[in-house]
C-alpha cells in the first residue's frame, strides 16, 4: 500500500509542477471562437464533429459557439485532415514527413497558430476518426467552466493508437445491471463519451426478447439497428457477439442458425465484425462450429461486404485447440478475419504464437467482474466478496494497469467485456492505455474527473477514485484507508452539489459509503463472535444449552442493536438515485435486478459477516446429541476451530488475512456460489484455491504434527516436496483429511505445502476439487 501511495505521490507532484508551469504562461480565451470545419470531412462524420464539439462545450460553460466558414473571428477552433492543404482560403499548418502522428491511422495533432489576424487552435486528423479524437483531448484538456474556454498559449499535441482495436462490449440485454433500461438517446451520448476517450468499436448482443427484461424501454429487436446507426454516426465500427446454436450436430441446427443471423445482417446500416463465441456458451466440437462460420461468412458478405468473421476458442480442450489450428495450418481460410482471446481460452501467449500471422488476434478482457472471473480482485477480503458481489461499482486503474500491459502485447487490441456502468473508470483506462501503454494511471483518472466533474473538483475526484482502490488493498480491519476515503468523499461531496445528479459521481459516492458501513460492520460482528466463543468456554460450568443460549443472544445484537445505520441509508440514498438516473438495478427485489450476481449490492449490504449462521445451524443439531459430555465436545471444538493452540497454526485458505498462504494464482480469492449468494455455511468455506501454497518457519523440530485439511473432493497434498498419505480422507465441505508429518521432514523448523493438481480436465470448475482450510497442529 505505502509503495502505491509513493507513486501516487510522485505522479501528483509531477503533475501539480505542470499545472504550476501551465499557469504561468499566458492562457488564450477561446470562449468567443468560430467553429470551422472541412468539407473534406466525410459525411455524417463533418456533422457530428461539429455537434460534439458545440454541445460539450455548452454543457460545461453555457456558451454556445457557432459554426461559420468565414474567418469572420480573431479566435477560432478549426478541425480539418492532414490531407487538407488549405481552409476556406487559408494555409493549414504541414509538418514534413510522414511519421507525424496526424498522418498515422486515427492519429491527430492541436496546435496553437498564433498569427497577426488571431489565434487559430487547429485540429487535425489523419482522417475523421482523428479529427473526433483530437476533439476529446481538447475537451479533457481545456479549462472549462462557467463562460470561459481556455488553453495554454502554444499547446501542441499530438498522438496516434498504438492498438488498433479499442472498444467496449454494450450488450442491450437483461443481464445488464443497468443498459437495458436506457433509451436510444442514452447509447448515443455514452458512445460519443467512449470515443471522446479514444474508442473506436463498440459490441452489442442482439436477439433478445421484449419480455426479456421489465426495463426495457426499446424493443431490442428496434435497439440492435439504433446502435449499429449511433457507430456509423460517429464512425465507430459495430461488432456484435452472436453464439452458435448450442449443438451444431442437431438437424436444422446449423441452417436455422444462418437464417436467423440473415434476417439480423439484412436490417442493420452498419455491421463491421460478427464474434462467434466457440464456448460460453456452445459445446461444439471445431469440426461442426468451422463449417457453421464458413457458411455464415457467406451470409455475411452479401450484406457488409467487408465485414469479418471472428470466433474464441473458450472452453476448448487439447484435441480442440489442436483441431482448430491444424484446420488454419493446413486451409488458411480467408473468410476469418481473427480470433479472440476470452476467459477460459487458451493461454494468451500460446494462442498468439499458435495463430498464423495472416490473422488478427482480439482481447476480450473481463473489466466488469472482480470474482468468479477473469480477473478477480487481488488481495481482497472476504466481506467485501460477500456483500458487494461480482458487479459493484469497481474503479481499479492501478490493476487494470497493470493487467493491460501483461497481457495486450500478445494482441491487435481489445474489446472489453462489460455488463454495466459500474466499470466505467476501466473502461477509460482500458481506452486510453490503448493509445499509448505507457501513459501514467493517474493522468488518464484526472483527465477522466476533469471531463466530467469538471475542471475545478477534478484533481481531488481523482485522488478520490484512487483511493476507493485502495479500499480494496488487504484486510479491512487493518486498512486506514477506507476511514480516510470516507472522508474525502464527504467533503466532496458536501461542497459541490452541483453533481448530486450526475451518475458517475453517484456510484463513486455509494461505493465510499458502502465500503465504510462494511469496515463497521464487520469490526462489530467480529467482535460479538469472539465474545460468543469466550461464553462457550464456560460450557464446562454453566451447561451446554445455556451457553448456546447466552452466545446467541450476543451474536443477534448484529441484527437486534446494529452498527452505523447512518452510512447504510447513505447507500440507499444514491442506489435509488442511480436507478432513477440510469436504471442501475442494485437490488433483485426492489429494482428488478435480473439475478443476485448482476450488481445487487442491496440485497448483501447486510448479509452475516461472522459466523452466526453457521453457528445457529450447529447448535439446532447440538441440542439433539444424547448426552452432555457429546454437546460440551462439539462446542469446544467449535470454539477452538480458528485456534487450535498454542505451537499450531490455522489459515482461512483465501482470506486476505491468511498469514501463511503464498499462493496469489488467479483463483486465489475465489468464492463458492449458492443460494443465490445466500449461503449459511462457515465463512471460510466459501472461499477457496484449486492448488493453494503455505510456507511455515516457526516449527518445533523435536515435535509431531499433524496436517489438517478441509474443503472439497481431493487434496493431493506435498509437505516439503513430499506427498503424505492421510490418515483420514473426507471429501465433502466441512469435512477434513489429515496427514501425519515425518518428523525428518522438518528438522530445521520449515514447511512448505503444496497440493498437486488432479487429473479433472473432464469436470467443470465447480465440481473440481478445492482447498478451504489448512492447520498445521502440533501434537
Amino acid at each position: 500500500m505505502e509503495n502505491k501511495l509513493t507513486i501516487w505521490l510522485l505522479c501528483m507532484i509531477s503533475t501539480t509542477l505542470l499545472s504550476c508551469s501551465a499557469e504561468d504562461q499566458k492562457t488564450l480565451d477561446f470562449s468567443e471562437a468560430i467553429i470551422l470545419i472541412s468539407p473534406q470531412i466525410n459525411s455524417p462524420l463533418k456533422e457530428t464533429a461539429g455537434t460534439i464539439l458545440v454541445e460539450e462545450i455548452e454543457k460545461r460553460t453555457g456558451t454556445s459557439l457557432k459554426v461559420s466558414r468565414e474567418w469572420d473571428s480573431n479566435t477560432r477552433i478549426a478541425l480539418v485532415l492532414a490531407s487538407d492543404t488549405s481552409l476556406f482560403g487559408k494555409a493549414i499548418p504541414f509538418r514534413k514527413g510522414s511519421g507525424a502522428p496526424e498522418r498515422q491511422k486515427e492519429g491527430y495533432r492541436i496546435f496553437h497558430e498564433s498569427s497577426e489576424a488571431g489565434n487559430t487552435l487547429w485540429v487535425i486528423g489523419a482522417g475523421a476518426r482523428g479529427v473526433l479524437y483530437g476533439i476529446g483531448k481538447l475537451l479533457r484538456t481545456a479549462r472549462l467552466s462557467k463562460g470561459k474556454i481556455s488553453l495554454d498559449e502554444g499547446f501542441d499535441f499530438s498522438e496516434s493508437p498504438q492498438y488498433a482495436l479499442r472498444g467496449h462490449q454494450f450488450g442491450y440485454r437483461n443481464t445488464a445491471n443497468s443498459w437495458d433500461a436506457w433509451t436510444v438517446e442514452q447509447f448515443d451520448q455514452h458512445f460519443r463519451e467512449q470515443v471522446l476517450f479514444g474508442a473506436n468499436a463498440f459490441e452489442n448482443i442482439p436477439f433478445q426478447k421484449m419480455n426479456s427484461s421489465p426495463h426495457f424501454k426499446v424493443d431490442p429487436q428496434v435497439m440492435e439497428v439504433e446502435l449499429s446507426k449511433i457507430c456509423e454516426k460517429y464512425g465507430a465500427d459495430y461488432w456484435v457477439w452472436t453464439p452458435a446454436p448450442r449443438d451444431l450436430t442437431e438437424a436444422g441446427a446449423h441452417q436455422e442458425g444462418l437464417e436467423t443471423q440473415e434476417a439480423f445482417f439484412a436490417k442493420c446500416p452498419r455491421l463491421d465484425a460478427v464474434f462467434v463465441p466457440g464456448g460460453d456458451p456452445g459445446e461444439n466440437h471445431p469440426s461442426d462450429l468451422i463449417p457453421y462460420l464458413e457458411d455464415l461468412s457467406k451470409v455475411l458478405k452479401e450484406y457488409h461486404p467487408e465485414a469479418g468473421i471472428w470466433v474464441s476458442l473458450q472452453g476448448f480442450n487439447k484435441e480442440k485447440v489442436t483441431y482448430f489450428f491444424d484446420y488454419l495450418e493446413k486451409n488458411s481460410p480467408d473468410w476469418l478475419k481473427g480470433l479472440v482471446y476470452g476467459p477460459s481460452s487458451p493461454p494468451i501467449a500460446l494462442e498468439r504464437e499458435l495463430l498464423p500471422e495472416k490473422y488478427m488476434h482480439r482481447f476480450y478482457p473481463d473489466i466488469t467482474h472482480t470474482i468468479r472471473c477473469h480477473y478477480p480482485v487481488e488481495n481482497w477480503d472476504q466481506a467485501f466478496a460477500l456483500t458487494l458481489g461480482r458487479e459493484p461499482c469497481n474503479p481499479q486503474p492501478e490493476m487494470y494497469t497493470r493487467l493491460f500491459q501483461r497481457d495486450s502485447p500478445y494482441t491487435d487490441g481489445f474489446i472489453t467485456y462489460s455488463d454495466g456502468t459500474h466499470d466505467d473508470v476501466n473502461k477509460v483506462i482500458w481506452s486510453q492505455l490503448g493509445w499509448d501503454p505507457g501513459k501514467a494511471p493517474p493522468t488518464i483518472v484526472s483527465e477522466y474527473t476533469r471531463f466530467y466533474f469538471g475542471h475545478e473538483v477534478g484533481e481531488e475526484a481523482a485522488r478520490g477514485i484512487f483511493a476507493l482502490e485502495e479500499n480494496w488493498d488487504g484486510p479491512i480491519l487493518e486498512n486506514p484507508a477506507i476511514e480516510k476515503t470516507l472522508a474525502l468523499w464527504k467533503r466532496m461531496e458536501a461542497a459541490n452539489p452541483q453533481l448530486s445528479g450526475n451518475w458517475r459521481w453517484q456510484q463513486l459516492l455509494m461505493r465510499a459509503y458502502y465500503d465504510a458501513y462494511i469496515r463497521d460492520r464487520l469490526a462489530f460482528e467480529k467482535s460479538l463472535e469472539a465474545e460468543a466463543y469466550e461464553i462457550l468456554a464456560e460450557a464446562d460450568s454453566i451447561g451446554a444449552d445455556q451457553a448456546m443460549y447466552k452466545a446467541l443472544q450476543q451474536l443477534q445484537k448484529a441484527d437486534t442493536d446494529p452498527v452505523s445505520q447512518e452510512l447504510k441509508e447513505k447507500v440507499l440514498a444514491y442506489a435509488e438515485m442511480l436507478f432513477k438516473s440510469i436504471g442501475a438495478q442494485s437490488s433483485v427485489e426492489k429494482y428488478q435486478a435480473s439475478g443476485a450476481e448482476r450488481g445487487a449490492i442491496l440485497d448483501f449490504i447486510d448479509y452475516p459477516l461472522n459466523n452466526r449462521w453457521w453457528l445457529e445451524d450447529e447448535f439446532d443439531k447440538i441440542r439433539n446429541f444424547g448426552s452432555e459430555a457429546e454437546k460440551l465436545a462439539r462446542l469446544d471444538f467449535i470454539r477452538s476451530y480458528e485456534s487450535p493452540g498454542e505451537g499450531s497454526f490455522y489459515d482461512n485458505i483465501s482470506s486476505a488475512d491468511a498469514r501463511h498462504v503464498t499462493s496469489k494464482t488467479d483463483d486465489a480469492i475465489d468464492f463458492l456460489w449458492e443460494s443465490n449468494g445466500i449461503s449459511r455455511k462457515r465463512l471460510s468455506t466459501q472461499l477457496f484455491q484449486f492448488t493453494p501454497t503455505l510456507d511455515y518457519d516457526e516449527l518445533d523440530p523435536e515435535s509431531d504434527y499433524l496436517i489438517r485439511v478441509s474443503g472439497f473432493g481431493e487434496a493431493l497434498l506435498r509437505a516439503n516436496g513430499q506427498r503424505l498419505t492421510p490418515t483420514r480422507y473426507e471429501k465433502g465441505y466441512e469435512e477434513f483429511k489429515e496427514f501425519p508429518i515425518p518428523r525428518e521432514l522438518i528438522s530445521e523448523g520449515k514447511l512448505k505445502i503444496s497440493f498437486d493438481k488432479p487429473d479433472e480436465e473432464h469436470l467443470n470448475w465447480r465440481q473440481q476439487s478445492r482447498v478451504t482450510d489448512v492447520w498445521v497442529i502440533k501434537q
